[in-house]
Protein backbone atom coordinates (compact mmCIF):
# COMPACT_ATOMS: atom_id res chain seq x y z
CA UNK A 1 0.00 0.00 0.00
CA UNK A 2 1.30 3.47 -0.91
CA UNK A 3 0.73 5.45 2.60
CA UNK A 4 3.05 8.26 1.28
CA UNK A 5 0.31 9.04 -1.53
CA UNK A 6 -2.40 8.58 1.21
CA UNK A 7 -0.57 10.60 3.45
CA UNK A 8 -0.70 13.53 0.90
CA UNK A 9 -4.33 12.78 0.42
CA UNK A 10 -4.96 13.71 3.88
CA UNK A 11 -2.50 16.72 3.70
CA UNK A 12 -4.40 18.17 0.77
CA UNK A 13 -7.69 17.63 2.17
CA UNK A 14 -7.54 18.40 5.50
CA UNK A 15 -6.71 22.49 3.99
CA UNK A 16 -10.28 22.48 2.57
CA UNK A 17 -11.17 23.22 6.29
CA UNK A 18 -7.76 25.87 7.23
CA UNK A 19 -10.82 28.86 7.78
CA UNK A 20 -12.82 27.07 10.47
CA UNK A 21 -10.35 24.19 12.61
CA UNK A 22 -8.27 27.30 13.02
CA UNK A 23 -6.83 28.42 15.90
CA UNK A 24 -6.43 24.78 15.66
CA UNK A 25 -3.91 23.22 13.14
CA UNK A 26 -5.82 21.48 10.04
CA UNK A 27 -5.97 17.56 10.82
CA UNK A 28 -6.72 14.69 8.21
CA UNK A 29 -7.45 10.92 8.64
CA UNK A 30 -7.82 7.95 6.16
CA UNK A 31 -8.92 4.58 7.81
CA UNK A 32 -7.75 1.79 4.97
CA UNK A 33 -7.87 -1.84 4.64
CA UNK A 34 -5.07 -3.28 2.18
CA UNK A 35 -6.17 -1.08 -1.40
CA UNK A 36 -9.48 -0.13 -0.21
CA UNK A 37 -10.15 3.13 1.81
CA UNK A 38 -12.62 2.52 4.52
CA UNK A 39 -13.25 6.35 5.76
CA UNK A 40 -11.81 9.92 5.79
CA UNK A 41 -12.46 11.85 8.59
CA UNK A 42 -11.09 15.87 9.11
CA UNK A 43 -10.92 18.49 11.80
CA UNK A 44 -13.88 20.83 10.03
CA UNK A 45 -14.74 23.02 12.92
CA UNK A 46 -13.00 24.14 15.89
CA UNK A 47 -14.35 22.91 19.01
CA UNK A 48 -16.00 19.80 16.89
CA UNK A 49 -14.47 16.29 16.59
CA UNK A 50 -10.91 15.96 15.62
CA UNK A 51 -9.93 13.51 12.51
CA UNK A 52 -9.33 10.45 14.06
CA UNK A 53 -12.93 10.49 15.74
CA UNK A 54 -14.51 11.26 12.53
CA UNK A 55 -13.18 8.87 10.63
CA UNK A 56 -13.37 6.11 13.08
CA UNK A 57 -17.08 6.95 13.36
CA UNK A 58 -17.56 6.93 9.42
CA UNK A 59 -16.04 3.82 9.66
CA UNK A 60 -18.41 1.88 12.38
CA UNK A 61 -21.19 2.05 9.94
CA UNK A 62 -19.42 0.17 7.73
CA UNK A 63 -18.60 -3.02 9.81
CA UNK A 64 -19.74 -6.12 8.31
CA UNK A 65 -19.74 -4.31 5.03
CA UNK A 66 -16.53 -3.49 3.99
CA UNK A 67 -14.08 -4.89 6.93
CA UNK A 68 -15.25 -7.14 9.90
CA UNK A 69 -13.41 -5.30 12.89
CA UNK A 70 -11.07 -2.41 13.41
CA UNK A 71 -7.91 -4.27 13.99
CA UNK A 72 -7.79 -5.09 9.75
CA UNK A 73 -7.51 -1.22 9.30
CA UNK A 74 -4.60 1.01 9.19
CA UNK A 75 -4.89 4.51 10.31
CA UNK A 76 -3.17 7.25 8.22
CA UNK A 77 -3.40 10.69 10.12
CA UNK A 78 -1.53 14.38 9.40
CA UNK A 79 -0.46 15.15 12.83
CA UNK A 80 0.54 12.91 16.27
CA UNK A 81 -3.39 12.01 17.78
CA UNK A 82 -4.18 13.80 20.90
CA UNK A 83 -3.47 12.56 24.06
CA UNK A 84 -5.58 15.21 26.63
CA UNK A 85 -8.76 16.03 27.37
CA UNK A 86 -9.63 19.22 26.03
CA UNK A 87 -12.83 20.43 23.79
CA UNK A 88 -12.85 17.12 22.51
CA UNK A 89 -12.21 13.62 23.80
CA UNK A 90 -8.41 11.85 23.74
CA UNK A 91 -8.46 10.96 20.24
CA UNK A 92 -5.46 8.36 20.99
CA UNK A 93 -7.33 6.71 23.80
CA UNK A 94 -10.21 6.27 20.85
CA UNK A 95 -8.25 4.79 19.06
CA UNK A 96 -7.12 1.98 21.27
CA UNK A 97 -10.12 1.44 22.03
CA UNK A 98 -11.36 0.80 18.55
CA UNK A 99 -9.21 -1.59 18.20
CA UNK A 100 -6.69 -0.56 15.39
CA UNK A 101 -3.33 -2.17 15.19
CA UNK A 102 -1.56 0.16 13.28
CA UNK A 103 -1.03 3.64 13.19
CA UNK A 104 0.77 6.12 10.66
CA UNK A 105 1.59 9.68 11.38
CA UNK A 106 2.77 12.70 9.47
CA UNK A 107 4.30 14.61 12.01
CA UNK A 108 4.73 14.78 15.85
CA UNK A 109 2.58 17.07 17.85
CA UNK A 110 4.32 20.06 18.83
CA UNK A 111 2.14 21.04 21.72
CA UNK A 112 3.93 19.79 25.28
CA UNK A 113 0.52 18.89 26.38
CA UNK A 114 0.71 16.31 23.68
CA UNK A 115 3.97 16.17 21.93
CA UNK A 116 5.26 11.89 22.49
CA UNK A 117 2.53 11.54 24.96
CA UNK A 118 -0.07 10.59 21.65
CA UNK A 119 2.39 7.86 20.43
CA UNK A 120 3.14 6.88 23.79
CA UNK A 121 -0.53 5.43 24.43
CA UNK A 122 -0.44 4.21 21.41
CA UNK A 123 2.67 2.26 21.72
CA UNK A 124 1.81 0.79 25.03
CA UNK A 125 -1.68 -0.27 24.17
CA UNK A 126 -0.07 -2.94 21.70
CA UNK A 127 -0.01 -0.50 18.04
CA UNK A 128 2.47 -0.48 15.83
CA UNK A 129 3.10 3.09 15.28
CA UNK A 130 5.57 4.77 12.07
CA UNK A 131 6.33 8.37 12.51
CA UNK A 132 7.07 11.35 10.60
CA UNK A 133 5.88 10.53 7.01
CA UNK A 134 5.73 13.87 4.82
CA UNK A 135 6.33 15.74 8.43
CA UNK A 136 7.58 19.04 6.76
CA UNK A 137 4.41 19.25 4.46
CA UNK A 138 2.18 19.29 7.59
CA UNK A 139 4.78 21.64 9.50
CA UNK A 140 4.23 23.98 6.63
CA UNK A 141 0.35 23.43 6.34
CA UNK A 142 0.05 24.29 10.11
CA UNK A 143 3.32 26.63 10.13
CA UNK A 144 1.29 29.19 12.82
CA UNK A 145 0.13 26.27 15.23
CA UNK A 146 3.90 24.95 15.16
CA UNK A 147 4.95 28.74 15.79
CA UNK A 148 2.88 29.21 18.62
CA UNK A 149 3.81 25.55 19.80
CA UNK A 150 7.58 26.24 19.69
CA UNK A 151 7.78 29.58 20.65
CA UNK A 152 5.41 30.46 22.76
CA UNK A 153 4.15 33.20 21.57
CA UNK A 154 1.82 34.07 18.54
CA UNK A 155 2.96 34.42 14.90
CA UNK A 156 3.07 38.38 14.01
CA UNK A 157 2.42 39.31 10.64
CA UNK A 158 2.63 43.09 9.96
CA UNK A 159 0.13 44.22 6.55
CA UNK A 160 1.32 47.52 4.83
CA UNK A 161 -0.10 49.26 1.85
CA UNK A 162 1.90 51.79 0.53
CA UNK A 163 2.36 54.22 -2.24
CA UNK A 164 5.30 53.80 -4.57
CA UNK A 165 7.19 56.51 -2.99
CA UNK A 166 6.55 54.48 0.32
CA UNK A 167 3.98 56.46 1.90
CA UNK A 168 1.46 55.71 4.26
CA UNK A 169 -1.54 58.41 3.93
CA UNK A 170 -2.07 62.28 3.84
CA UNK A 171 -0.64 64.47 6.46
CA UNK A 172 -4.29 65.82 6.68
CA UNK A 173 -5.40 62.51 7.76
CA UNK A 174 -8.02 61.59 5.97
CA UNK A 175 -8.51 58.24 4.46
CA UNK A 176 -6.36 57.15 1.36
CA UNK A 177 -7.18 54.37 -0.65
CA UNK A 178 -3.92 53.55 -2.23
CA UNK A 179 -4.04 49.79 -3.08
CA UNK A 180 -6.71 48.31 -6.08
CA UNK A 181 -9.58 46.88 -5.54
CA UNK A 182 -7.91 43.27 -6.00
CA UNK A 183 -5.31 43.83 -3.46
CA UNK A 184 -8.06 45.21 -1.00
CA UNK A 185 -9.71 41.49 -1.42
CA UNK A 186 -6.54 39.72 -1.23
CA UNK A 187 -6.47 41.25 2.06
CA UNK A 188 -9.24 39.84 2.99
CA UNK A 189 -7.83 36.59 2.56
CA UNK A 190 -5.10 37.43 4.98
CA UNK A 191 -7.67 38.54 7.69
CA UNK A 192 -9.23 35.40 7.33
CA UNK A 193 -6.06 33.56 7.68
CA UNK A 194 -5.18 34.86 10.89
CA UNK A 195 -6.46 34.18 14.34
CA UNK A 196 -6.10 38.15 15.73
CA UNK A 197 -6.28 41.61 13.98
CA UNK A 198 -4.52 44.29 16.00
CA UNK A 199 -4.86 47.87 15.24
CA UNK A 200 -4.50 51.06 17.24
CA UNK A 201 -6.35 53.92 18.24
CA UNK A 202 -5.71 56.62 15.40
CA UNK A 203 -6.37 54.08 12.60
CA UNK A 204 -9.36 53.20 14.55
CA UNK A 205 -10.96 57.07 14.82
CA UNK A 206 -9.11 58.33 11.45
CA UNK A 207 -10.34 55.32 9.40
CA UNK A 208 -13.47 53.97 11.12
CA UNK A 209 -12.59 50.46 9.82
CA UNK A 210 -14.52 47.28 10.18
CA UNK A 211 -11.39 45.01 10.29
CA UNK A 212 -12.95 41.36 9.54
CA UNK A 213 -12.45 39.05 7.37
CA UNK A 214 -15.06 40.15 3.81
CA UNK A 215 -14.53 36.87 2.21
CA UNK A 216 -17.49 34.54 0.41
CA UNK A 217 -16.43 31.24 2.18
CA UNK A 218 -16.66 30.10 5.48
CA UNK A 219 -14.52 31.54 8.18
CA UNK A 220 -13.54 31.57 11.92
CA UNK A 221 -13.29 35.55 11.92
CA UNK A 222 -10.11 36.86 13.31
CA UNK A 223 -10.33 38.09 17.14
CA UNK A 224 -10.10 42.24 16.80
CA UNK A 225 -7.61 43.64 19.47
CA UNK A 226 -7.17 47.24 19.68
CA UNK A 227 -4.27 49.41 21.78
CA UNK A 228 -5.52 52.72 22.56
CA UNK A 229 -4.52 54.65 25.82
CA UNK A 230 -7.55 57.38 24.80
CA UNK A 231 -11.43 56.44 26.30
CA UNK A 232 -13.25 54.45 22.87
CA UNK A 233 -16.99 55.34 22.71
CA UNK A 234 -17.72 51.97 21.00
CA UNK A 235 -20.96 52.47 19.43
CA UNK A 236 -18.82 55.44 17.04
CA UNK A 237 -17.09 52.74 15.57
CA UNK A 238 -17.79 50.02 13.22
CA UNK A 239 -14.47 48.07 14.43
CA UNK A 240 -16.63 47.01 16.99
CA UNK A 241 -19.93 45.82 15.44
CA UNK A 242 -20.69 42.03 15.00
CA UNK A 243 -17.78 41.12 17.12
CA UNK A 244 -16.27 41.16 20.34
CA UNK A 245 -12.84 43.35 20.86
CA UNK A 246 -10.21 43.13 23.50
CA UNK A 247 -8.51 46.30 24.40
CA UNK A 248 -5.52 46.94 25.37
CA UNK A 249 -4.30 50.19 26.91
CA UNK A 250 -1.19 51.19 28.92
CA UNK A 251 0.45 47.85 28.18
CA UNK A 252 3.95 47.95 26.58
CA UNK A 253 4.06 46.14 23.53
CA UNK A 254 5.86 42.85 25.05
CA UNK A 255 2.94 43.21 27.32
CA UNK A 256 0.28 42.62 24.86
CA UNK A 257 2.42 39.70 22.89
CA UNK A 258 3.01 38.28 26.30
CA UNK A 259 -1.15 38.63 27.22
CA UNK A 260 -1.72 36.57 23.88
CA UNK A 261 1.22 33.77 24.63
CA UNK A 262 -1.50 31.63 26.96
CA UNK A 263 -4.73 32.30 24.21
CA UNK A 264 -5.79 30.00 21.65
CA UNK A 265 -4.75 32.61 19.09
CA UNK A 266 -1.72 30.87 16.68
CA UNK A 267 -1.35 34.25 15.08
CA UNK A 268 -2.00 38.16 14.81
CA UNK A 269 -2.10 40.25 11.60
CA UNK A 270 -1.09 43.85 12.67
CA UNK A 271 -2.72 46.76 10.20
CA UNK A 272 -2.06 49.92 11.66
CA UNK A 273 -0.32 53.38 11.03
CA UNK A 274 3.41 53.64 10.50
CA UNK A 275 4.21 54.55 14.61
CA UNK A 276 2.57 51.29 15.45
CA UNK A 277 4.01 49.46 12.90
CA UNK A 278 7.66 50.38 13.34
CA UNK A 279 6.62 50.27 17.14
CA UNK A 280 6.19 46.82 16.73
CA UNK A 281 9.18 46.45 14.06
CA UNK A 282 11.70 47.44 17.56
CA UNK A 283 10.31 44.61 19.47
CA UNK A 284 11.88 42.06 17.34
CA UNK A 285 8.92 40.11 17.38
CA UNK A 286 7.58 40.22 13.47
CA UNK A 287 8.07 37.42 12.28
CA UNK A 288 6.78 38.48 8.57
CA UNK A 289 5.62 41.73 6.61
CA UNK A 290 3.38 42.18 3.66
CA UNK A 291 3.91 45.03 1.58
CA UNK A 292 0.72 45.88 -1.09
CA UNK A 293 2.49 48.57 -3.05
CA UNK A 294 0.98 50.40 -5.84
CA UNK A 295 1.96 53.13 -8.64
CA UNK A 296 0.48 55.98 -7.30
CA UNK A 297 2.70 58.82 -5.83
CA UNK A 298 1.50 60.74 -2.76
CA UNK A 299 4.52 63.11 -2.36
CA UNK A 300 5.54 65.46 0.08
CA UNK A 301 2.39 65.35 1.24
CA UNK A 302 2.21 61.85 1.94
CA UNK A 303 3.44 60.25 5.80
CA UNK A 304 6.36 58.03 5.21
CA UNK A 305 6.23 54.44 6.41
CA UNK A 306 9.76 54.32 7.17
CA UNK A 307 12.35 57.05 7.95
CA UNK A 308 15.42 55.69 6.64
CA UNK A 309 16.34 53.19 3.34
CA UNK A 310 16.32 49.92 3.24
CA UNK A 311 14.31 49.74 6.79
CA UNK A 312 12.76 46.45 5.85
CA UNK A 313 16.63 44.56 5.42
CA UNK A 314 17.61 46.51 8.48
CA UNK A 315 15.34 45.04 10.57
CA UNK A 316 16.20 41.32 9.11
CA UNK A 317 13.93 40.59 6.76
CA UNK A 318 14.22 38.64 3.64
CA UNK A 319 12.17 39.22 0.52
CA UNK A 320 10.02 35.24 -0.22
CA UNK A 321 8.12 35.73 -2.52
CA UNK A 322 7.05 39.10 -5.15
CA UNK A 323 4.43 39.22 -7.57
CA UNK A 324 1.46 41.38 -9.33
CA UNK A 325 -1.87 41.83 -8.21
CA UNK A 326 -4.29 44.25 -9.95
CA UNK A 327 -2.17 46.86 -10.69
CA UNK A 328 -0.05 46.40 -7.44
CA UNK A 329 2.99 44.24 -6.09
CA UNK A 330 2.58 41.90 -3.43
CA UNK A 331 5.85 41.10 -1.56
CA UNK A 332 5.97 38.94 1.18
CA UNK A 333 8.86 39.08 3.59
CA UNK A 334 10.27 36.50 6.47
CA UNK A 335 12.48 37.15 9.54
CA UNK A 336 15.44 35.75 8.97
CA UNK A 337 15.47 34.46 12.46
CA UNK A 338 12.48 33.67 14.38
CA UNK A 339 12.61 34.56 18.39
Amino acid sequence: MNYEKLMLRAISNANFYKFTAKPNPVVGAILVKGEEIISEGYHEKFGQNHAEINAINLAKKKINKNFNDFSELVLICTLEPCSHIGKTGSCAHAIVDSGIKKVIIGSIDPNPLVSGKGVEILEDAGIKVEKNLCAELVRKQNKYFFFKQTFNRPYLTVKIASSSDGKSHYKDSERTYITSDASRNDVQILRAEHDGILTGGNTLRNDNPHMNARVDFDTNQPQKILLSNQDINEDEYKFFKNNSADIHSNLSLDEVIEFYKNSDLCSILIEAGPDLVNAFLKTGKVDEIVIYTSNKVLGDEGVDWFKEKNAIENYGFKLESSYKIGGDVKETFIKNEKK
